[in-house]
């Protein structure tokens, strides 16, 4: 729910308006992870700085070790199996590849599906936005973050 607030009135183009400021802070539930930034080769995840690529769900952030130096196009289907093991629990996985959207091989999508998760590939910026709102939305969501 968006919050407005008054703040002192200004002189503009020889009017008076009023600054009405919005709060689009999503409401989240207490001790869910938010992306809250993502830079050299790292991430602050509720206020904790990850180095390399992650795994961020609502309750817990981990490190993907699995994939540290690999690109996008030398993913394997192993290097999902945390995610595999709890497919039930995740209606979708963010695929964040980086500074650029590269797709990984249509293989690895295909298997994946058929282990029960859904990928949306993404460049690795948008994956964060993405995640921060549908986890926001209550979505059983999962972003899977590679550095750049």
């Amino acid at each position: 729910m968006a919050v407005f607030r008054q703040s002192k009135r200004r002189k503009l183009n020889f009017h008076t308006y009023w600054l009405v400021i919005m709060d689009v802070t999503p409401l989240v539930k207490d001790n869910a992870q938010i992306i809250q930034s993502y830079a050299g080769g790292g991430f602050r995840v509720s206020g904790v700085r990850y180095d390399g690529p992650v795994f961020v769900g609502a309750a817990t952030t981990i490190a993907w070790d699995d994939v540290a130096g690999k690109d996008v196009k030398s993913l394997e289907e192993g290097d999902f199996q945390a995610l595999i093991d709890e497919s039930d629990a995740i209606d979708v996985v963010l695929l964040g590849t980086g500074e650029q959207l590269v797709f990984p091989e249509p293989a690895l999508k295909k298997a994946l599906r058929e282990k029960g998760l859904v990928i949306e590939v993404m460049d690795t910026g948008a994956a964060c936005r993405t995640y921060n709102v549908l986890m926001a939305e209550g979505r059983r969501v999962v972003a899977a973050l590679l550095t750049f």
